[in-house]
């Protein structure tokens, strides 16, 4: 469902957006499907997100160090360039890892981390991250916002905890619903749900 953000009456410069709370996921390369489903395997849809990703049916399990694991970790598709796992600060702990806070995406000197499916295994040098809370929106949601792509700004949600959430980076692209996305610690620590919203407050 598509939310609309609308101005808030505290001030003409503060947007409101709805908030996504993201749980621990997997994006895969083809090569890595196939590796642990089975050659020619291909990923099937469970349900439609923004921009063309879905969430998979396909669920896997994530090693840490020492065989810590965490199973029925869902796979997002479709199929990416690179694989990539992310987890909350929480999980991080639980797998003993040390995965950095990054944009998604940028794997660079992030945590390795092995991914078990049905057929097979796969380890990765790098690729674990805590994802750097963001939120998506089309460009006419950024042009009434009045906020770049790239832009990092700060988000308040005037709930009980009255959390500000600061350092969170606009993403603007044609395919995007209107949506920040925070992980399950944030949400949990500040007292949100996914369909809650939070004001921009820049």
């Amino acid at each position: 469902m598509v939310l609309k953000a609308m101005k808030e009456n505290n001030s003409e410069n503060d947007y409101s957006v709805p908030i996504g709370v993201s749980a621990r996921h997997v994006h895969l390369t083809q090569e890595h499907v196939e590796v642990l489903f089975g050659k020619g395997y291909e990923l099937t849809k469970k349900k439609e997100l923004m921009g063309g990703q879905y969430a998979s049916n396909e669920l896997v399990t994530i090693v840490g160090y020492k065989l810590r694991a965490m199973e029925n970790v869902r796979i997002l598709g479709p199929v990416r360039k690179m694989s990539q796992v992310e987890i909350s600060k929480t999980d991080a702990i639980k797998l003993g890892i040390k995965a950095p806070i990054k944009e998604s995406g940028d794997i660079k000197g992030s945590a390795p981390i092995s991914i078990v499916g049905p057929k097979g295994a796969v380890y990765l040098e790098e690729g674990c991250i805590v994802a750097k809370r963001h939120i998506h929106m089309a460009p006419t949601d950024a042009k009434a916002a009045g906020v770049v792509n790239g832009q990092v700004v700060s988000v308040k949600a005037d709930n009980e905890r009255g959390t500000t959430f600061n350092h969170v980076t606009i993403r603007v692209d044609a395919s995007y619903t209107l949506e920040m996305h925070i992980d399950t610690d944030e949400a949990n620590a500040a007292g949100i749900a996914t369909g809650d919203t939070a004001i921009i407050i820049k």
